[in-house]
């Protein structure tokens, strides 16, 4: 049975994947797995590694890693440009052989000369001399229409095309030949790719035109900006999906996001499960003008994500991040104030590895003798506790200390959680006193208290 629907994902190896190119990625898998396309459908991951300086098995792997993280399997691949070099080859002589296709060694200044002496915008013309690179004839009369699902229908005057050169003197081909004939052997029906390749399309389609071939469904996703309007680049945040993921952010809000940045539903959706996605995902719902990536619309994203996850695999994606394990009860008590997984440890860490050193949060709720008194009592009400320590108890004993006191209860709390933690920042205090437990609790104040008054904590 021949899919409805068979599409390509096919980056080029020269570093890791770009939250651009994971898009690209994200629309084709949902095309492949949706119904949006019209039916079953099917993913190839083809490597365009035919940059030999930059293309790196490392680079490969990345891509892999990345797509996995994502989610996004795929039914056939990864398929290796450069291992289909023969067959490319094949297909420039049958182009040549068939008149299609010309030998010429017209460089750069030949085609500029040619240009100047029939108008400046004139397509180069040249012909055979039996040599050099082989060019693909395009006709002076016409035009090359590309019809997208996105951008709608374009026309380009043939007589300002150039001549197309399809493969170097060396017999090597070039992109646009290697693309087109690896998609035809692939049997790719869609062929959905980034706005910056709109500009190859016209191109594309003479080589088509020239082996008889039908045209794909053409549909150019728009570029990414920054929030600031400018390419997205690394000066915007994260600029890869490693990069999201080692940030701490979930895949599943990632794909998310990743769908809104030039497709909506509506105008008011903006949390679709995976599944929702693979239901309403359509091409034509796509916008044609540049998306916006904004890493805080993503945070805003993922911190729902996050916090809808049950204790159990919140804790394992902790502990899968961190490397550490027993990290369940802190995981509960910090759920509610982190947006993405990183944030956890600088919230949290104080749990396992001691109090932060943190001298500015210190002399500014300790260095005085309020605060130390604060604390002090805040010590013997804490100390007085019955069992079972827990967090209503805690709460009892430090509302005792306000009200005995006269305090507001950040003159109390801030100096139990700069005692604790080493910072002002924690998980809620009665929390966090409750999980810390009695004796580290008690040692922690007593020790905080010995520093601020320069004398070594009592023992014991």
């Amino acid at each position: 049975m021949v899919a409805a629907v068979r599409v390509r994902f096919a980056p080029s190896p020269t570093g890791a994947l770009h939250i651009g190119g994971a898009r690209t990625a994200l629309y084709n898998w949902l095309l492949a797995r949706g119904t949006g396309g019209g039916g079953p459908g099917e993913l190839v991951l083809r490597i365009e590694d035919t940059d030999r300086e930059r293309s790196t098995p490392e680079n490969v792997a990345q891509i892999l890693e990345a797509l996995e993280w994502l989610g996004i399997d795929y039914d056939e691949g990864p398929v290796m440009q450069s291992g289909r070099a023969e067959r490319h080859a094949e297909v420039v002589a049958q182009l040549v052989d068939a008149g299609h296709a010309y030998r010429s060694t017209a460089g750069p200044e030949e085609v500029k000369a040619y240009k100047a002496a029939h108008g400046g915008a004139a397509g180069f013309r040249g012909t055979d001399e039996g040599e050099g690179a082989v060019r693909l004839r395009i006709p002076d009369e016409g035009t090359t229409v590309v019809s997208d699902v996105i951008r709608g229908e374009s026309s380009f005057v043939n007589a300002l095309l150039d001549d197309l050169v399809i493969a170097r003197a060396d017999g090597t081909p070039i992109y646009h030949l290697a693309v087109i004939v690896d998609d035809l052997d692939a049997g790719i029906t869609h062929v959905v790719r980034g706005a910056d390749h709109y500009s190859n399309t016209p191109k594309q389609v003479r080589i088509l035109k020239a082996l008889g071939a039908p045209e794909p469904v053409y549909a150019h996703v728009p570029l990414l900006h920054g929030p600031d309007g400018k390419k997205l680049s690394k000066r915007h945040g994260a600029a890869s999906v490693q990069e999201l993921r080692d940030a701490g952010y979930l895949p599943e809000a990632v794909r998310n996001y990743l769908a809104l940045l030039g497709w909506g539903y509506d105008d008011t959706t903006t949390f679709f499960t995976t599944e929702q996605l693979l239901e309403r995902f359509s091409l034509e719902r796509v916008s044609r003008n540049p998306a916006v990536f904004d890493e805080q619309k993503l945070r805003h994203i993922n911190g729902r994500y996050l916090r809808e996850l049950s204790l159990d695999d919140l804790t394992a994606r902790l502990e899968t991040l961190t490397g550490r394990s027993g990290l369940r009860g802190a995981a509960a008590i910090s759920q509610e104030k982190i947006s993405t997984l990183a944030e956890f440890w600088p919230l949290a860490g104080f749990f396992f590895d001691g109090p932060a050193d943190d001298p500015k949060a210190r002399a500014k709720v300790l260095g005085g003798s309020d605060g130390r008194d604060a604390l002090a009592r805040a010590r013997e009400a804490l100390a007085e506790i019955p069992d079972p320590w827990d967090e209503a108890q805690v709460e009892a004993a430090l509302t005792r200390v306000l009200e005995a006191g006269g305090y507001k209860p950040r003159e109390v709390y801030q100096p139990v959680r700069v005692a604790l933690a080493g910072t002002t920042v924690s998980p809620g205090i009665f929390e966090t006193v409750a999980l810390m437990g009695r004796d580290a609790t008690l040692a922690r104040i007593d020790a905080a208290l010995a520093a601020e008054s320069g004398v070594g904590a009592p023992e014991g």
